[in-house]
């Protein structure tokens, strides 16, 4: 690709169109190599476009872990084009779009193949900020065994924000993107949902559902799909002092709660 391709890789309209996001600073690129180096089949073909100083880098990082990648030395006024940070480390690395979206018969087989299994979903309807995402992101890869569901108008999980604030996490959750609300009855049976008169989450029954929602930061999940999934709600309970907690936070505490009582 050109590099005034490349840099079109921060809208999402061209992420799609070439099949490409970016993945930058020296600590994300690190994680990039240890995952392409044990799953070299989901990494494909990867481009790491460096200034002068990383040379050394390279040769001590990437030339000796054997993971293929093509690497392309830029000039610092090409790094700083590339980059959508003001002080940008140097490193970039273009990196293919996995295949996330999954066809309904697709989705109906996989979940069909993980019935038996411990694996929990997370859906999340029209999440809109990409640092909740990316925090989200790093909780499920934290725990494991997890896959995550995003419905469509959701940020895209690989905007460079979302990337950013994941750390990392975001090369290791499973995510399957575009899952529309209506079409989750399809695939599962039973549904929890937080709300401020639900069950206390520490109840033996929380960890007994197969498909967990969470809504959009302001408006929630709608009611009407709630009611019509028969979902069950549960809180967290807190103090009162405050009427609600931050998305990523509420996701946090269900995904803690799940593992310890598994």
């Amino acid at each position: 690709m050109k590099l005034s391709d490349v840099k079109k890789l921060h809208q999402k309209k061209f992420r799609t169109q070439f099949g490409f996001y970016l993945v930058e600073g020296e600590h994300l690129v690190l994680e990039l190599i240890n995952v392409a180096r044990h799953k070299a089949q989901s990494t494909g073909n990867i481009t790491l476009y460096i200034t002068a100083e990383y040379e050394p880098w390279v040769r001590e990082y990437v030339l000796s872990s054997n993971v293929q990648m093509n690497v392309e030395t830029v000039s610092s006024q090409q790094m700083q084009q590339l980059s959508d940070t003001k002080s940008p480390q140097g490193i970039i690395a273009r990196v293919p779009l996995p295949n996330a979206t999954l066809s309904t018969e697709q989705s109906k087989t996989s979940n069909n193949a993980h019935s038996s299994s411990t694996e929990k979903y997370i859906y999340l309807y029209e999440v809109q900020d990409p640092g909740n995402l990316g925090t989200i992101l790093r909780t499920l890869a934290w725990f494991g065994n997890f896959t995550l569901l995003l419905s469509p108008n959701s940020v895209d999980p690989y905007n460079s924000k979302v990337v950013r604030s994941s750390m990392g996490a975001i090369f290791h959750v499973k995510m399957e993107l575009n899952v529309p609300l209506e079409s989750l009855a399809e695939r599962f049976e039973r549904f929890a949902f937080l709300d401020m008169d639900g069950r206390n989450i520490t109840s033996e029954t929380f960890g007994s559902y197969q498909c967990y929602l969470f809504g959009n930061e302001a408006r929630g999940v709608p009611s009407n799909a709630l009611s019509a999934l028969n979902a069950t709600a549960y809180t967290i309970a807190g103090s009162g002092k405050i009427d609600s907690l931050n998305l990523a936070s509420a996701v946090n505490v269900c995904a803690y709660e799940l593992t310890r009582s598994a």
